[in-house]
């Protein structure tokens, strides 16, 4: 008799969850544990390096080694007298919660260990080392590092076709809909893990343009738009070239910097937009003007 779809998939998941044990089991218990070893002799970085770099990988190593591998190991040896994975996949998920962590610390790792290779020769002599192991299979250690990142969309896609592939009647039914829709919301959560780190990483970026102004400096704010814009002069008909960032509660009209030493910017303004208003106006002379009014003070801009 040939082997019904849902158990291939079950087998799949199986044997995925294996292999990747095992590469949790490379970083965790290989690499992460002789780099602090040396870190610790004080022979290539900091030991302080080494755990930003490797984030709470050793929990994420325990939970899948520990517990689920077993779990699933055991439901899949008495499949021919319970064929089903939902409910441990539903005791799985509440704790992916933790990847987050991980994959918001992922470029911030990878850039480390670039960084501190080229600063310690040990350093990237002990990674090289451990690299050219059987165990690496020729693959560097930030490949290895993706493998966390990529595991939670692995689950959600054999998840769906594990659901798709469940006869109507079976036992599992209600439980793997249930999985896969926990699975679904832990993988929204990693990605806005990941959409959040973005945004403060371009806000930083943005606020470093500024000369870090600490009145300015919040992380809760969010950047709009920006771009350069023309500054109107009624008093002597002319214009000059000017730059807004607008933010959620403020718009900075700011000035170039001629001598771009730190920031590039310098803040002129800053105009709240709670009670401000924008007022196109039809300007023969300068078309593509819009008047900008606020608490602080009113003006004249024009836009390319």
């Amino acid at each position: 008799m040939q082997e019904p779809e849902e158990k291939k998939i079950a087998l799949e998941l199986l044997e995925t969850e294996q292999a990747y044990v095992n590469r949790l089991h490379l970083l965790d218990q290989i690499f992460y544990t002789e780099l602090m070893k040396e870190a610790k002799n004080g022979k290539t970085v900091p030991e302080e390096v080494v755990k930003m770099i490797f984030s709470n990988i050793s929990s994420i190593y325990q939970f899948h080694a520990n517990f689920f591998l077993p779990e699933l190991q055991k439901r899949m040896e008495d499949w021919s007298c319970n064929p089903r994975i939902g409910d441990v996949i539903q005791k799985l998920a509440p704790f992916l919660k933790m990847y987050g962590e991980y994959i918001k610390n992922f470029d911030k790792a990878v850039e480390l260990i670039t960084v501190w290779s080229e600063k310690s020769p040990p350093f990237q002599e002990r990674i090289a080392d451990i690299q050219k192991r059987k165990v690496c299979a020729n693959l560097t250690l930030q490949h290895h590092m993706l493998e966390p990142v990529q595991r939670i969309p692995r689950y959600e896609l054999l998840l769906k076709d594990y659901v798709r592939k469940l006869p109507p009647e079976s036992p599992d039914r209600d439980d793997a809909e249930k999985a896969l829709e926990m699975i679904f919301m832990v993988a929204k959560h990693s990605n806005a893990a990941i959409a959040e780190m973005e945004r403060l990483q371009n806000l930083w970026v943005v606020y470093q343009r500024l000369g870090l102004e600490d009145d300015i400096v919040d992380p809760s704010n969010e950047l709009i738009k920006e771009g350069p814009i023309q500054k109107i002069s009624t008093r002597n008909n002319s214009t000059s070239e000017k730059y807004l960032f607008l933010f959620n509660n403020m718009l900075l009209y700011c000035v170039p910097k001629v001598i771009q030493v730190g920031a590039e910017f310098q803040v002129h303004l800053r105009v709240d937009v709670d009670g401000m208003k924008v007022r196109e106006l039809n300007d023969t002379q300068f078309p593509h003007t819009f008047l900008v009014s606020g608490k602080q003070r009113t003006l004249e801009l024009q836009a390319r």
